[in-house]
């Protein structure tokens, strides 16, 4: 891992820089499928799955006897383990239910909000070396409390625990469809896929590309996202051995991932890099994470305060605080997608089973953009409710203002209510 010495500020955007492809280029790739699918619903399906993935698509979702089948398939301590993460993420997210509180702003105005599941979403979970059934927990379990009517998963692989977790989650219909075709079929709807109105789930760069070019058709999607990346802030009360296996279980994900280390502590850096070399040995994604580390970097700063500052520049997917006062540190971070507090936090841990989300925002949209929550499989519908007594008191205002921006009918709408109200 190349190591920079004591940075000036006017460095900082090219050290911080994510290695990511144009996305220019990318988006020119990905709208003709897009388009593809438009047009040509399930024959475009067949086709791009052929070409792309190798995969025949017959045009109906995964049947219940195969998902039933799944569970036979699975270890027994794999399937404890996926139950004991979906119970930490329910009891986590099940705990951002707000009830409803109603609110008199004023004697006989009463307003309040409450939250509705969005009617039809669709997951994405990625295919590739890596089964991402933990991704299936992460988006399902919000959307099964939010209480989402049709829940569609879109993937290309066929891995018994994606299956298993579908199940676990309550996934309404599972077709096996991967890449920018399978956004295309869950934002446009095809004969057999069904359209939805907000579409979730990491991927490569052309799944993102294909999300981001369904956004501006109207389409929600939960974030913008890319490769996934890790920065790990460590002080001499690090444990070297614990940071290099940080580091290497971000950049084993992929090629296009980026891991970051800042500190204050030279030995601490030299000695993390040590670590580096021989943990790297024992991966059986090594060629991976070796590409991985080459985007990589470790940056020395002088102060803490340089590095706080440092840290909320990059604006990390996943950040470590692997310092003596790690919570203290955390209380002056302002940019981050989800943040792990000292030695025995391992970013995997959040990946897996604590009970936070792990789908969250990568490449600086962390300055911006939250984790996926259970926020964000419901909408907020505002209610308002306005007696005698609060319309009296609240009248004369809204005609005031109304008058004033020449809305004679709003003005109106309130006087015909005042008026009625005189013979009382």
């Amino acid at each position: 891992m190349q190591i920079t010495s004591l940075p000036s500020r006017s460095e900082w955007p090219a050290l911080l820089a994510r290695p990511v492809q144009s996305t220019e280029t990318i988006e020119k790739a990905v709208a003709p499928i897009l388009a593809q699918v438009r047009e040509s619903g399930d024959r475009a399906l067949a086709e791009l799955s052929q070409r792309f993935d190798k995969i025949a698509y017959t045009g109906k979702p995964v049947d219940q006897a195969e998902l039933e089948a799944a569970e036979s398939q699975l270890s027994d301590d794999l399937k404890a383990a996926i139950q004991q993460a979906y119970a930490n993420i329910r009891t986590f997210h099940e705990a951002q239910k707000q009830p409803i509180e109603k609110i008199e702003t004023m004697p006989g105005v009463t307003c309040w909000r409450k939250s509705v599941g969005i009617e039809k979403v669709g997951l994405y979970i990625p295919g590739g070396t890596a089964p991402l059934f933990s991704t299936v927990l992460m988006l399902g379990i919000p959307a099964q409390l939010a209480g989402c009517r049709e829940v569609v998963l879109c993937t290309p692989s066929d891995h018994p625990a994606i299956l298993y977790a579908a199940k676990l989650v309550g996934v309404t219909k599972l077709f096996r469809i991967g890449g920018a075709q399978a956004i295309a079929a869950m934002a446009y709807g095809t004969e057999s896929v069904p359209q939805v109105y907000k579409i979730f789930g990491p991927g490569n760069q052309y799944v993102t590309a294909a999300k981001m070019l369904v956004a501006k058709e109207g389409i929600a999607i939960d974030m913008p996202a890319g490769p996934s990346e890790v920065a790990v802030y460590a002080d001499d009360s690090a444990v070297p051995s614990f940071v290099a296996a940080d580091l290497l279980s971000q950049a084993e994900h992929g090629v296009d991932s980026q891991v970051l280390l800042i500190s204050t502590s030279k030995k601490l850096v030299e000695m993390v890099n040590i670590a580096l070399i021989t943990q790297l040995q024992r991966l059986s994604r090594q060629e991976i994470a070796v590409k991985a580390i080459e985007n990589s970097r470790a940056i020395l700063v002088e102060t803490e305060d340089e590095a706080i500052d440092l840290l909320n520049a990059y604006a990390a997917e996943h950040l470590i605080l692997s310092v003596e006062n790690a919570e203290a540190v955390a209380d002056r971070i302002y940019n981050a997608g989800s943040i792990f507090l000292g030695n025995y936090t391992p970013e995997s841990a959040g990946d897996y089973a604590s009970g936070t989300n792990h789908t969250l925002p990568t490449n600086g949209f962390a300055r911006a953009y939250s984790g996926v929550s259970l926020d964000s499989f419901v909408k907020k519908i505002t209610v308002q409710q306005i007696t005698e007594e609060g319309i009296r008191l609240i009248g004369p205002t809204i005609e005031i203002m109304a008058e004033a921006e020449s809305l004679d009918a709003h003005k109106h709408a309130v006087t015909l209510r005042l008026k009625s109200l005189e013979s009382y």
